[in-house]
């Protein structure tokens, strides 16, 4: 049996659209001081660390780990870093929680981040992969014609995007750290937003956010020390699939299916709706939501728009979803897996302040990237597994 671990310590930055008060390592020292802090441990306690960003040509900076050793405390010990793509923060976070589940290392300071105001992620996604074209649109021209295609195949009413859009909205009223905030959103006012992409409207999109999120991690003996309860890893899940394929379903992706499965196989849940009390999930595009609610397997195929619109996702529904206000509120590409992971382990600590879900045990960290091929997830408990 792999040796437990718990999320002893976590941090997050202020997300916004540019952080230019701090530097890249800056941002970073920010995220970590903060998790250790919760900790209440230094860098010198931790024996390795892991990080992770989205492509760094997103920003223009090249191999940034090559000069962060000192900024994080990783001078003399193992400093590795993961990419998957915008499911990296995720990922990044399972390999850390493999080094303390595989006995490698007793103590992991794992961080992911993105400074997307250092240069122009939509000029990095027009980028012409080999054998490919390039998107030239950005990630909200690539994902629209998949929302076509799940609408087509659901029967989802037109306004189901605009609904999850509000709740999260509202949610981020509630997060101190969340990047966008609009006092007075409404049903028109996101309705009346322009429309970028088809069927994909702006109050229905991601922000651009600078912004970096760090979490300590322990074995069962250190965890039960901390000085704050852990959230306790009750499994973790990765999957990958490639961009094309003939017979792919770009829609409800099978990698994404896969990762589903053998992740509740792990923590012995048979039923997720049930057995699962909140999740926070990777929807950059309020449709999303919709559409990963059948993937993750809380919904049967082309029923998960019902459950935005009985508000089972709400903040009092059966299943909150994004109590943060999720990816449609802060956007830090690299981080934002992490941030999903952070924020469902902050609900099983008691952490989450106003957006805490009332009894929260059992809760869901999910993200994805690329083109709907790479996929992470965690189960985190406040009782040990």
């Amino acid at each position: 049996m792999a040796n437990l671990c718990g999320v002893v310590g976590i941090g997050q930055t202020k997300y916004d659209a540019k952080r230019i008060d701090v530097s890249m390592p800056g941002l970073l020292r920010e995220a970590a001081l903060r998790a250790l802090e919760d900790a209440q441990l230094t860098f010198a306690d931790v024996d390795a660390v892991v990080i992770g960003k989205a492509p760094d040509m997103f920003e223009g900076v090249m191999l940034p780990e090559n000069y962060l050793a000192d900024a994080i405390g990783a001078t003399g010990k193992p400093l590795l870093r993961v990419h998957t793509a915008g499911s990296v923060g995720g990922s990044t976070a399972n390999v850390a929680m493999s080094l303390i589940h595989a006995g490698i290392h007793d103590r992991v300071l794992t961080i992911s981040w993105e400074k997307q105001s250092e240069s122009n992620a939509m000029w990095g996604l027009t980028l012409s992969p080999p054998f490919s074209v390039a998107v030239v649109a950005g990630a909200g021209g690539y994902f629209a014609p998949l929302i076509h295609a799940y609408i087509e195949r659901s029967g989802a009413p037109e306004d189901t995007g605009i609904r999850t859009a509000l709740k999260d909205r509202k949610n981020a009223l509630l997060n101190p750290y969340a990047h966008l905030k609009i006092p007075d959103i409404d049903f028109e006012q996101i309705a009346n937003s322009p429309m970028l992409w088809d069927p994909i409207r702006y109050l229905e999109s991601c922000p651009s956010s600078d912004g970096a999120c760090a979490m300590v991690l322990a074995k069962e003996d250190l965890a039960e020390q901390a000085p704050h309860a852990p959230a306790w890893v009750h499994a973790t899940a990765m999957r990958s699939e490639p961009n094309q394929f003939p017979g792919r379903d770009a829609v409800n992706p099978q990698a994404g299916r896969d990762a589903a499965r053998d992740l509740y196989k792990q923590a012995g849940i048979q039923n997720p709706r049930q057995e699962i009390d909140c999740a926070e999930i990777y929807v950059p595009f309020s449709w999303f939501e919709a559409m990963w609610m059948e993937n993750l397997g809380f919904a049967e195929e082309s029923q998960g728009w019902k459950m935005v619109y009985e508000g089972a996702t709400a903040l009092d529904g059966d299943l909150p979803v994004n109590m943060s206000g999720g990816v449609l509120s802060s956007n830090a590409i690299g981080a934002s897996g992490m941030i999903r992971y952070a924020e469902a382990a902050m609900q099983v600590r008691g952490q989450a302040g106003e957006h805490q879900v009332d009894g929260a045990r059992k809760t869901l960290g999910h993200a994805y990237g690329g083109g709907s091929q790479y996929f992470s997830m965690c189960i985190f408990g406040a009782d040990k597994p």
